[in-house]
């Protein structure tokens, strides 16, 4: 396509091969970048779309710009820090995580995105069918795993220790972020 659009554009003739080249080769790249950013936004499974950018400070939900500027520069996740975001129905948590998890998929990060209810009933029915070890550990890979709505419901033996692997599997060496209505 690059290409083709060279060959229309006029004023070319007085471009050296190796600088049609490279506008061939850049704009390959951008492309492809383009392509997997597509992609790791759709296996992130975002519940909505956000942004960081377009978070909405004016409402008086306590949320510090400036923290916000620092979290949204994705630091945190290459240091695999985690992050945990509290307060009531409504202010917004999941629209943070998921502004959050965008922005790293725009930095190169994997993300995924799971409603803590709907975690334990994948990891139940992977259970039954040998998925089990595959699911844990394509949780593990993600860089940046998103727990929505923790602490809803009280969890069984078999979900904490469910919960005990992940976050294993993950310590250190990856981030999880967690939404809950709970205090810390």
């Amino acid at each position: 396509a690059a290409l083709d659009e060279q060959m229309q554009m006029g004023g070319l003739d007085d471009m050296a091969f190796e600088e049609r080249l490279c506008l061939l080769l850049d704009r390959e790249q951008a492309v492809r970048e383009t392509r997997r950013m597509k992609t790791r936004l759709r296996k992130a499974k975002l519940r909505q779309q956000g942004s960081v950018e377009d978070i909405d400070f004016r409402h008086p939900r306590g949320l510090d710009k400036s923290l916000v500027a620092r979290l949204a520069d994705c630091q945190w996740i290459k240091k695999h820090h985690n992050l945990i975001i509290t307060g009531p129905t409504g202010v917004g948590k999941s629209y943070l995580a998921c502004a959050f998890a965008e922005k790293a998929c725009r930095e190169g990060f994997s993300a995924l995105y799971l409603r803590t209810t709907k975690l334990f009933e994948d990891l139940s029915l992977a259970k039954g069918d040998g998925r089990y070890l595959k699911l844990l550990s394509s949780y593990a890979k993600t860089d940046l795993l998103i727990l929505d709505d923790y602490g809803l419901l009280e969890l069984n033996q078999e979900q904490r220790h469910d919960l005990l692997e992940i976050l294993e599997d993950r310590h250190g060496l990856k981030s999880t972020l967690v939404t809950s209505q709970l205090p810390v």
